[in-house]
């Protein structure tokens, strides 16, 4: 390394220093901040945003722009693109978000013990949250306003992709904090590209960081989870399955089918293999392949699903466990419940899984027997969502154990405390 390469990454190493110094400061800070005072941030933030729309798309149009020309993966610019639909989506969830009940101070659980002391579980704010994210501008204005509502600080780091278009909404919500008198240092945006400064935010900044949340691609959320000295939420693949039980309707499968793969096919809620009971393989399966190649889909099946359509393509192995973010989704026939739920177990991720059945019992079997992170009944995978929850939005999909799992709203970035009240008790010897 020269000299002046040693000398940019001791500057680097200082800035980052310096945002989480600012962070904790600004956490200890909004950890005492009343609900109302947060609420008027996050509604500021809503009006700066609702009024810099034009700022905001031009700089996405930059973004794309850029992105274009470096190529980037159809499944990459479609979670980069902002339209005046999207934006004023982003608004309605920060609008959202400020109307939850604010989750810090609430009382989880209470108790008086045999010998008179009151016990009680508090919801407490987590300190200071890492975000590392890619492509989703979205989640800048997502991101900062679930960690205000929950008291959190918040130190992002978006994709280079994104840059123009995170700085206009990051701005945004800097103008609600300042209008609210909070510290504008509540919300942080690492200011550099420089892929260093992701190492340090992992490596070098336990001390100042409580948790880390990634939002991307397999590789950023591999990387994060091998180097972050600080604990972790987040999924490493959204492997999502549709299951057709024996008793499914065909008109409803056929509706929920094409909407769980092709509404939005880049986001992890997306499914990626659909999985059909061979009692009603004669019946339901021509159609919703069909429904699916027309809809600009192109189908991978096993040897049933070829015969069905000339159009289907051979399934290799890989298949059964891909990730596609785009318009490809695995076909394969399954000789009922127990086998479908064998293939999710041996190929799922853990994300969502849906079951569309008439029949209750089978549908209950699949809620209780499998243990992804959200589980659907007659219902289309892509409500795998912190908004279609009620959580106003969320900052990614936990499909770890420990801790948050599933939608991360305000609520799950909060952890606890014990209080505890007595009247001069001691405890015997």
């Amino acid at each position: 390394m020269s000299s002046a390469e040693k000398q940019a990454s001791e500057d680097l190493h200082q800035q980052m220093q310096l945002l989480g110094h600012a962070a904790r400061d600004a956490a200890d800070k909004l950890a005492r901040v009343d609900a109302r005072t947060k609420t008027s941030a996050l509604m500021f933030a809503a009006d700066a945003m609702r009024d810099s729309v034009s700022t905001i798309l031009e700089a996405n149009a930059a973004d794309m722009e850029r992105a274009t020309k470096r190529k980037l993966s159809s499944a990459l610019l479609d979670r980069l693109a902002l339209d005046e639909g999207r934006v004023a989506a982003m608004v309605q969830g920060v609008e959202s978000i400020s109307g939850l009940p604010d989750p810090v101070g609430s009382v989880v659980d209470e108790w008086v013990r045999p010998n008179g002391l009151r016990i009680q579980r508090v919801r407490v704010p987590l300190g200071v949250i890492g975000i590392i994210y890619e492509s989703r501008p979205n989640v800048t204005s997502d991101a900062g306003a679930l960690c205000l509502k929950s008291g959190n600080a918040v130190i992002l780091r978006g994709g280079s992709e994104a840059t123009r278009s995170n700085a206009a909404i990051h701005s945004c919500l800097v103008q609600g904090l300042s209008a609210a008198g909070l510290p504008e240092t509540a919300v942080q945006r690492v200011p550099t590209q420089d892929r260093e400064a992701v190492g340090i935010l992992l490596r070098d900044m336990s001390e100042f960081v409580d948790v880390i949340v990634p939002r991307g691609g397999k590789s950023l959320i591999s990387r994060v989870q091998k180097d972050a000295r600080v604990p972790v939420m987040g999924h490493l693949e959204g492997i999502c399955h549709t299951y057709v039980h024996a008793s499914a309707n065909l008109e409803m499968a056929r509706d929920v089918v094409v909407n769980a793969k092709m509404r939005r096919t880049g986001i992890c809620g997306a499914t990626e293999t659909l999985l059909v009971d061979r009692a009603v393989s004669d019946s339901h399966l021509v159609p919703l392949i069909s429904d699916l190649l027309e809809a600009g889909c192109e189908v991978r099946g096993d040897e049933i699903t070829k015969k069905v359509d000339a159009r289907v393509k051979h399934a290799e192995d890989a298949d059964w466990g891909m990730e596609y973010l785009e318009a490809i989704i695995a076909v394969r026939v399954v000789e009922g419940l127990d086998e479908a739920m064998a293939h999710i177990r041996r190929y799922g991720s853990g994300h969502t899984e849906a079951i569309l059945a008439e029949d209750n019992a089978a549908a209950d079997r699949f809620l209780n027997e499998l243990d992804s992170a959200i589980l659907l009944h007659n219902a289309s995978t892509q409500y795998a969502d912190g908004g279609e929850f009620g959580m106003g939005a969320e900052i990614g999909i936990a499909t770890g154990r420990i801790h948050a799992r599933g939608p991360v709203g305000a609520e799950q970035l909060t952890s606890y405390k014990y209080v505890v009240r007595g009247s001069g008790q001691t405890r015997p010897r």
